[in-house]
């Protein structure tokens, strides 16, 4: 089993310079690029958490090019 598929592993989201978030094992460097959201847990709480926070998929760039 690998360690993504165990409901056990402990994830902390993450969020980029486009303000587009994902989950990272939490026992993992944070990947180039991404930073700490300030929320860890399980898969299904880190994707709750996202789906909360997360309301315009559009990247960051794009909302200001389009006014919001």
């Amino acid at each position: 089993m690998y360690e993504q598929d165990d409901d056990n592993t402990l994830y902390t989201v993450v969020v980029n310079h486009e303000e587009q978030y994902s989950i990272w094992p939490a026992s993992r460097d944070l990947p180039v690029g991404w930073a700490s959201a300030g929320f860890s847990g399980t898969k299904s709480q880190c994707l709750e958490f996202i789906q909360e926070v997360w309301t315009d998929m559009r990247p960051k760039s794009l909302r200001e090019a389009q006014g919001g």
